[in-house]
């Protein structure tokens, strides 16, 4: 291969990286970027396996690639933290869970630092994203609901229930008082 094929290909797969980038942030909900300098592999395993549970995905991308990347998307701002080596969370459904995720491992690592996200098109520092995090999931959201929905029926079934129980309680104590 000449050397101007060799830059070609070079350039091809850059293209293709900053085409793979340009798309997980458009199908992202929200994204952070972190720095993880210090963290052994097992470390970042495990970071990449519990983001990826909390359905998100870590990946360490070159600065140079994301900036061309973060072209025409909402997630513009995050180029201002683009210094030193850095480590991209993606969140594709509640990010809250994911925050909440991330920010438990970073409790227990302190070699990861939260420098910022990019959520609904709004810029967070890491103190925005540490109060995403403690915001109540999707989930726990629906449960609220549900519980809410069901708390008039439950209501009127005890109010129903309610002359027959004291019915039985008079009883019973009429029952005690004349054994005795």
């Amino acid at each position: 291969m000449s050397e101007a094929q060799v830059v070609r290909a070079g350039y091809g797969e850059k293209s293709e990286t900053v085409n793979a980038v340009h798309a997980r942030l458009k199908s992202a909900k929200l994204a952070i970027v972190t720095e993880y300098r210090g963290l052994s592999v097992a470390q970042m395993t495990k970071l990449r396996r519990e983001v990826r549970q909390a359905s998100g995905e870590y990946q360490v991308i070159k600065n140079t690639l994301v900036r061309r990347a973060l072209k025409d998307t909402v997630y513009g701002d995050l180029e201002k933290l683009l210094e030193g080596p850095n480590g991209w969370v993606f969140a594709y459904e509640d990010p809250v869970v994911l925050t909440k995720a991330l920010l438990k491992f970073a409790g227990e690592n302190d070699k990861l630092t939260i420098k910022g996200g990019v959520f609904e098109g709004r810029f967070m520092d890491a103190a925005g994203v540490k109060v995403l995090s403690q915001m109540p999931s999707k989930p726990e959201l629906q449960a609220k609901l549900l519980a809410m929905i069901n708390a008039p029926a439950t209501q009127l079934l005890r109010t129903i229930q309610e002359p027959g129980a004291q019915m039985v309680r008079l009883l019973e104590s009429l029952r005690k008082t004349k054994g005795e």
